[in-house]
């Protein structure tokens, strides 16, 4: 964190003696900021520390989030009554762009800035921060290489960005918001996911192991601020997180500033200029060997979640038994055939079977309506009820003369009705379609409504 370079000796017992050189007062007043700041955040924030959990991660309550927030939720709450007037809490819904996360930030900022000038008065003596700097920069490097792995493992086993579901291939492209463009976007490529997530990944081990760490920094930098600029551009709720990790590489940076400056001019470059905590030889080797474990039991924590992740959610997850999109060609109720009127909330224009235990008709108003559902194939039965209450809106059997055809019967809403389905070809979808690489192409191909 300082301005001037640190200038270290070792003696012939391999151990670092103390650095010739003093820090000028603005980097000392910006370390002692910076050692606050960043250190409080990584320790605050719910989430760079948990990935040090590696596999027990797996055993956590899942709402270890919350329980985390209880020690300084009262006062953030407090300070977001005070200071803005607004009533924060902590919800349960995945955003780490919550009103309460911004307080939190702000609490922090606070503290550091108090907490700076406290520092600089009661020790203004001293002239350099060597060993603490040492120290500060190796904590946060390695609650760095846990974030990258964390997310790196989420693309590169592409869970994160899932392929579009059958339901978002029946919505309107003018209803999604921006951050389901992108997600959608990226699901429908799981190789671009993939090759994202594995720069991730490359960028927490070159954190992690000896002698990679500068490659390892901007590495990350360059994946974290493409995944700021995304989040910010797309309004995915991550924009706190994703600036801060990219803070964090910045100042894992300051230290080897005079190199990348004498690499870009063509001077040599030099040894590596970051302050290591390690005196001996043999400290930096047990060091090293640590780190690189510490690499296998983050990945190893991330890939038990990536697969489990792709078998209970992924693309490895069971589908439905009846699996595909559904139109209705015939919807008989009480007798009669119900016109599909788009104003008649009631009649349905398709089906869609997808995940187990889920169902989801699309009424003739286009309305997409989840249920629950209970296939018995044993039985040809299929039950329905209401995705938020264990009413049964349909008892009905089923019939399939073909394999793309589908004949329901039975009550809907207290009434008999009969409903003739067709199977959609999800193949003469252009979105779904695997068409391949195309080497030579005569003209672009913007789907159906620039025309294939």
């Amino acid at each position: 964190m300082s301005v001037q370079t640190i200038d270290t000796t070792t003696d012939r017992g391999g151990q670092d003696t103390e650095p010739g050189r003093s820090w000028n007062p603005i980097g000392r007043i910006l370390f002692r900021f910076g050692f606050l700041y960043f250190g409080l955040f990584c320790v605050l924030y719910p989430q760079p520390l948990f990935a040090f959990l590696g596999p027990i991660d797996h055993w956590l309550p899942a709402n270890w989030m919350r329980h985390w927030m209880e020690a300084p939720l009262p006062v953030v709450k407090w300070v977001g009554r005070t200071v803005f007037g607004a009533d924060v809490d902590l919800h349960d819904s995945g955003s780490g762009d919550q009103a309460v996360f911004w307080v939190l930030v702000f609490c922090i900022l606070v503290v550091a800035v108090a907490g700076t000038v406290l520092w600089t008065v009661l020790d203004r003596r001293r002239v350099e921060y060597h060993r603490l700097s040492a120290w500060f920069l190796l904590f946060i490097r390695l609650c760095l290489a846990g974030q990258m792995l964390g997310y790196g493992f989420a693309k590169a086993i592409p869970n994160q960005m899932p392929q579009p579901a059958l339901t978002t291939l029946l919505t309107p492209f003018g209803d999604f918001a921006p951050m389901g463009v992108l997600w959608s976007q990226v699901g429908v490529s799981p190789v671009y996911e993939s090759l994202l997530g594995t720069a991730e990944v490359l960028g927490g081990l070159l954190l992690l192991l000896p002698r990679t760490q500068l490659a390892g920094v901007l590495l990350s930098l360059v994946s974290m601020a493409q995944v700021w600029v995304l989040n910010m551009t797309f309004d995915v709720p991550v924009k706190l997180l994703s600036f801060h990790l990219m803070l964090l590489c910045l100042v894992l940076l300051v230290p080897e500033l005079p190199r990348l400056t004498a690499l870009l001019t063509g001077r040599a470059a030099g040894p590596a200029a970051t302050p290591q905590p390690f005196r001996t030889r043999r400290a930096v080797r047990i060091a090293a060997v640590a780190q690189v474990l510490l690499a296998v039991w983050f990945s190893a924590g991330d890939l038990w979640n990536g697969v489990r992740g792709w078998n209970e959610y992924g693309s490895g997850s069971p589908r439905s038994e009846l699996y595909g999109i559904w139109t209705v060609t015939g919807f008989d109720r009480d007798g009669q055939p119900v016109p599909p009127l788009l104003t008649d909330q009631t009649r349905w224009r398709r089906l869609v079977f997808d995940r187990p235990e889920l169902a989801v008709v699309q009424r003739t108003d286009d309305e997409l309506m989840p249920f629950g559902a209970q296939i018995d194939s044993g039985a040809h039965r299929l039950v329905l009820h209401s995705a938020k209450e264990t009413t049964d809106v349909a008892d009905l059997t089923y019939a399939q003369p073909a394999p793309d055809r589908l004949v329901l019967t039975g009550q809907l809403d207290g009434h008999p009705v009969t409903i003739t389905l067709d199977q959609v070809d999800l193949d003469r979808m252009p979105l779904r379609r695997s068409r391949g690489l195309h080497l030579i192409q005569e003209y672009a191909n913007f789907g159906k409504v620039m025309g294939e």
